[in-house]
């Protein structure tokens, strides 16, 4: 399994509407082959921050989906950013 989590930072003013136009994305990456999980969501201790989370079968699907990438809007609109991909041989059910 493949975890992809950080976050972007935009502006504050900006964070709702760069949400909404991310839901297109998200409905897309939870079609996708491979694709566990897939969150986008604000942060509520940061205004201007997006946390991301994404759960993946593998590393292919995980590359497979990223082909596109973030468009110019998203890119432009990104203050900065710190995400990572972490490979994970076994997990744990909490529930």
């Amino acid at each position: 399994m493949v975890i992809v989590a950080g976050h972007i930072v935009v502006d504050p003013g900006r964070r709702d509407a760069y949400l909404a136009e991310c839901v297109p994305l998200v409905v897309e990456a939870r079609r996708s082959p491979g694709c566990l999980d897939f969150a986008l969501s604000p942060d509520i201790a940061d205004s201007g921050r997006i946390n991301v989370h994404e759960r993946w079968t593998s590393r292919e699907a995980v590359e497979a989906f990223r082909i596109g990438g973030p468009s110019p809007a998203q890119t432009e609109a990104m203050l900065s950013a710190s995400v990572a991909e972490y490979e994970v041989a076994a997990g744990r059910d909490l529930t």
